[in-house]
């Protein structure tokens, strides 16, 4: 299965996810002449060569008739990020005027001493219908709304107004355009199978923007956040901006660590900023044959439960969203015989789930393990008999290949036919 997976422990930027995406791509040229050719008002797109700790890799840069949002090192200043943007609007978008300037990112100091008056604003309309213009295909349009709407959905959560209020600053909506639309249209190009990604460095400290001083991860990136794995670290300063989140959060399907797989080709997008560490994303392509994950286990101990609580309890797990639930017998303190019960779930899942148990179960206390599993890659797919149709189940991966017909679908059969098991087992082999 051809599969990609971001390695985010610098954080993650619009402009640094499509330099590590273009090093992947065999055509570099052809991306860049692409994305000239789109048509967003003065915007031109360049690649060149970024070396960080001793590491060559790739950094884009985005001018808008001829000027790139550029940023001044603030380090004497503690990292913070000050955004002289001037910006009218009370709803301008304001923690990350700076955050939709990917490429001044330096990770990130955002001393911004530009005198942008003159620039207007774009409103999420505006966004939307430069968007539906461009020379790109439905999928890639339909991904950069996505990816911007979320973006849209933590600033207005962030600014208390509806969405239809937030307004961007001129040059950085086209810069964040030209980031967003580019990873969509890479992602189009490399068209992988199953997208995967770290936990995600977030920087730690502070950052200071027009409206004050902001801590890291700044709101909107938070927000983003929801959900995924993430972390402070020891950087400060800001490595993870709106829109990288809002990229990552849409295109990866799973945080972790990365898979088992034959690497055929890694990319280094580079930000400006140098740091004891690279100051990369780093990008994996390759074939995966099974899967590894990061699960979270629940376990309690129960011992004043019947059996058709603990059954309805496990139900009601199943329900919640478990990837398994099951018990075993146990010995417990004063001689007495009890059960443990065990549940399996994502950890995005956990604290919820870890409510359910609570809820449904006479337990005080729930134990938590991140554990990580190998899982083969599944796929499920419809064949007819003369009974009527059963759901097969495939997986694959590490050497292994196996199928199987979904037991409910043969027992409603069965019935149905008023047939035995074996007997649809039988006419599904045959189809």
């Amino acid at each position: 299965m051809k599969t990609l997976y971001l390695e985010c422990n610098m954080g993650a930027a619009g402009d640094m996810l499509t330099a590590a995406l273009l090093e992947l791509t065999e055509d570099r040229q052809a991306f860049i002449d692409k994305m000239n050719a789109l048509g967003l008002p003065g915007v031109h797109v360049s690649a060149e060569k970024a070396v960080k700790c001793g590491i060559t890799g790739t950094h884009m840069t985005v001018t808008v008739n001829g000027e790139e949002e550029e940023s001044m090192d603030a380090a004497e200043h503690g990292h913070d990020h000050d955004h002289g943007h001037g910006h009218e609007h009370e709803y301008a978008h304001h923690d990350h005027d700076h955050e939709h300037h990917e490429h001044t990112h330096e990770h990130h100091d955002h001393d911004h001493e530009h005198s942008h008056g003159h620039h207007h604003h774009a409103s999420m309309t505006d966004v939307e219908g430069i968007i539906r213009g461009l020379d790109v295909s439905e999928k890639v349009k339909e991904d950069a709304l996505a990816v911007y709407a979320l973006i849209a959905d933590a600033e207005s959560r962030v600014h208390g107004c509806p969405v239809n209020e937030i307004h961007f600053h001129e040059v950085g909506t086209m810069d964040a355009i030209a980031d967003v639309v580019g990873v969509c249209l890479l992602m189009e190009i490399l068209s992988p199978n199953q997208i995967m990604a770290s936990p995600i460095h977030t920087g730690s400290g502070f950052v200071r923007c027009a409206h004050g001083i902001l801590p890291v991860p700044a709101p909107a990136t938070a927000l983003i956040l929801e959900g995924i794995p993430s972390y402070g670290g020891q950087v400060k300063g800001e490595l993870c901006t709106p829109t990288g989140a809002a990229l990552l959060k849409h295109f990866a399907t799973r945080f972790g660590d990365r898979p088992v797989m034959s690497v055929q080709a890694i990319g280094y997008g580079m930000g400006k900023k140098d740091f004891e560490q690279a100051n990369c994303v780093r990008a994996f392509l390759g074939e995966s044959e099974g899967q590894r994950e990061t699960v979270v286990k629940l376990e309690c101990n129960l011992d004043d439960m019947t059996g058709e609580d603990i059954g309805f309890a496990m139900e009601r797990l199943f329900a919640a969203g478990a990837r398994d639930v099951y018990t075993q017998s146990i010995g417990m303190k004063k001689c007495r015989p009890g059960v443990l019960l065990s549940v399996i779930c994502l950890p995005e899942d956990a604290d919820r789930l870890a409510g359910e148990m609570m809820k449904h179960t006479t337990t005080l206390g729930i134990r938590r393990q991140d554990i990580s599993r190998y899982v083969l890659q599944r796929e499920t797919e419809t064949v007819r008999t003369p009974y009527g149709e059963v759901r097969i189940k495939r997986s694959s991966g590490m050497g292994t290949e196996r199928a199987k017909p979904e037991y409910d679908d043969l027992a409603a059969l069965a019935v149905k036919n008023d047939v035995s098991l074996q007997t649809i087992r039988a006419a599904v082999g045959k189809g």
